[in-house]
């Protein structure tokens, strides 16, 4: 039986996101200017962008790493099945990884990356992906036309297809969004603000990929906030 399309109600994702108390968590959220733990806006960084205009995107999705991108959920499954799922995934047994974080242009945003590759992040993503497929409604003819146009390539279109999302598995890249699309004459400026915060803050010491937090959007026009918080089990 195929699975039925849905195009309202709210939509979930599942994350990494550093503890709330830690100086990485302290200066991504700032930047975008929302704390997704308690729904409430961030007050912006001192200094000469226009900081609002800069991060505008990435606000309503607040600061974290996608490990499974946002959906909505299958009729066949409720909140309270996904979220015992994602409990029942953290506890299975996971080796505790850190990183060493540093800030990047992607293409044509700024994100929190690391400072070296890391494939076992990777597959974590991969696993999630893959994993809670299962509670994802198909996308609608319509949001696949849509992003389709933007320009992707084969490999993102079949990913897509799949996984509702074309920047998964050999696509994907562990990262941290900071910033929407930066024009190329401000990404100078950009750059040296987004690292002297960075900086000041203290956000530059190695932090360890300790948990999943399932998030939730009520409506397109609210931002995700954390749902459940599930620590990772340590591998036997």
């Amino acid at each position: 039986m195929s699975r039925s399309v849905v195009e309202q109600g709210p939509r979930y994702a599942i994350y990494f996101v550093p503890a709330a108390q830690s100086q990485l968590y302290r200066y991504g959220s700032s930047i975008v200017g929302y704390d997704c733990y308690t729904g409430s806006d961030v007050g912006f960084p001192d200094g000469a962008l226009n900081w609002n205009e800069l991060t505008a995107s990435p606000r309503r999705y607040g600061f974290h790493a996608t490990l499974k991108a946002p959906f909505y959920l299958s009729p066949s499954c409720t909140e309270k099945q996904l979220v015992n799922a994602v409990q029942s995934f953290a506890g299975l047994g996971h080796a505790i990884h850190t990183f060493a974080p540093t800030v990047r242009l992607l293409g044509g945003f700024f994100a929190v990356v690391s400072v070296k590759a890391e494939t076992r992040l990777d597959a974590l993503a991969a696993s999630c992906t893959t994993i809670f497929d299962a509670y994802r409604a198909p996308m609608s003819p319509r949001e696949r036309a849509r992003r389709v146009a933007l320009g992707l390539s084969h490999s993102q279109i079949q990913n897509l297809d799949r996984w509702g999302h074309p920047y998964v598995l050999s696509e994907f890249q562990f990262h941290m969004t900071l910033t929407g699309e930066v024009p190329l004459r401000r990404r100078k400026l950009a750059l040296a603000a987004l690292l002297d915060v960075f900086h000041r803050m203290g956000a530059e010491q190695s932090i360890a990929v300790d948990q999943l937090v399932l998030v939730k959007q009520d409506s397109p026009d609210v931002s995700f906030r954390i749902i459940s918080r599930c620590a990772l089990g340590a591998a036997r």
